[in-house]
């Protein structure tokens, strides 16, 4: 579900949004704020606030989408620096810098290559041995602001070691993957889960059975395996992660003392969930929350995959849960 990421203008978003939050939930429920039934986990109202913050998926329901540098083998081919390079950058990467680049780029609003330049400094990333000997490489971006962040910071620790880095923004994965597998790009920063099954369906038709799971490792023996047979090779993944998450506000968490969604369908029930449309079918969303985590779903608002459409409901207090992106900008960190 990683669509990136249509902004609409503001009164858009709140004529969407109110008019989203009219329909009936999936449920069938009427009245989501009713008594909970005996035995079953309060209802626990919305709480509108600014700040937003994700519920650990603490039982493994989303598939693991670290960062992961996605590299052309024969361009790289006795040339292990670049390998070393692209790790040493995902060694600095966790969820919570990423929400931090991400706000710089999205919110601040500056360019990716101000954050890159400033964070391969502060990281110490800048001052490599210069082994390139202007050695051409191409690092490929997909289309949104994240991804061309992340390959300013590869661009850059290369050129730091001598190789002539460019950049390249090639559109989404069905144009950028051709252009990595024949050598046109060297490399793009990438997401284990996503590539894993793009690569899969690409090789065993669009109803191969799913081989990216929430197992890092599995994951990454599966994504090395089915990339060997396109001439893809891989870095070493970040422990930073964009996939599909679950927010709620941090007022909300506060008042329930919640950390994981564990915690959440433990303590609350009654919940308004918002997400896109294809959420009450989707085995990842509202029934695999009720599934693993027992959450009591009273009603169901489509709105978007992790837009402005979600993020503004829940900052209104028009739903309880709404799925984002991890590393979306706005999320609040410790």
């Amino acid at each position: 579900m990683r669509s990136r990421r249509s902004v609409l203008g503001g009164s858009l978003v709140l004529l969407l949004l109110t008019a989203g939050c009219g329909q009936a939930g999936s449920s069938g429920a009427s009245d989501p704020t009713s008594a909970a039934a005996d035995g079953a986990p309060a209802t626990c109202e919305p709480i509108p606030g600014d700040r937003l913050v994700v519920l650990e998926d603490d039982q493994g329901l989303q598939t693991v989408d670290n960062i992961v540098p996605a590299i052309n083998a024969a361009v790289v081919a006795g040339d292990t620096t670049i390998v070393s390079l692209l790790d040493a950058v995902s060694a600095t990467l966790d969820t919570e810098t990423l929400i931090a680049l991400n706000k710089a780029v999205d919110v601040d609003r500056q360019t990716s290559t101000q954050v890159a330049a400033e964070y391969l400094e502060s990281n110490g990333l800048d001052a490599q041995d210069m082994v390139g000997a202007g050695k051409p490489v191409v690092v490929g971006a997909g289309n949104f602001s994240e991804s061309a962040t992340l390959a300013e910071i590869y661009a850059g620790v290369l050129r730091s070691a001598g190789y002539a880095a460019s950049t390249q923004t090639i559109g989404n994965r069905e144009t950028y993957a051709p252009a990595l597998q024949s050598g046109q790009l060297t490399v793009v920063p990438e997401y284990v889960g996503t590539l894993t099954e793009f690569l899969n369906k690409s090789a065993n038709g669009a109803d191969a059975p799913p081989v990216a799971s929430s197992d890092l490792d599995e994951t990454m023996t599966e994504l090395r395996r089915l990339g060997e047979g396109v001439g893809l090779t891989f870095g070493e993944p970040a422990a930073a992660q964009d996939q599909n998450a679950f927010a709620v506000t941090v007022e909300f968490a506060e008042e329930h003392d919640l950390t994981t969604l564990s915690d959440l369908g433990e303590a609350c029930g009654g919940l308004l969930l918002g997400g896109p449309p294809e959420c009450p079918e989707r085995p990842f969303c509202q029934p695999g929350l009720e599934e693993t985590y027992g959450l009591d779903i009273a009603q169901f608002t489509s709105l978007d995959a992790g837009g402005p459409l979600t993020k503004t409901a829940l900052q209104q207090g028009k739903i309880t849960l709404g799925l984002v992106f991890s590393s979306d900008a706005v999320l609040a960190t410790s």
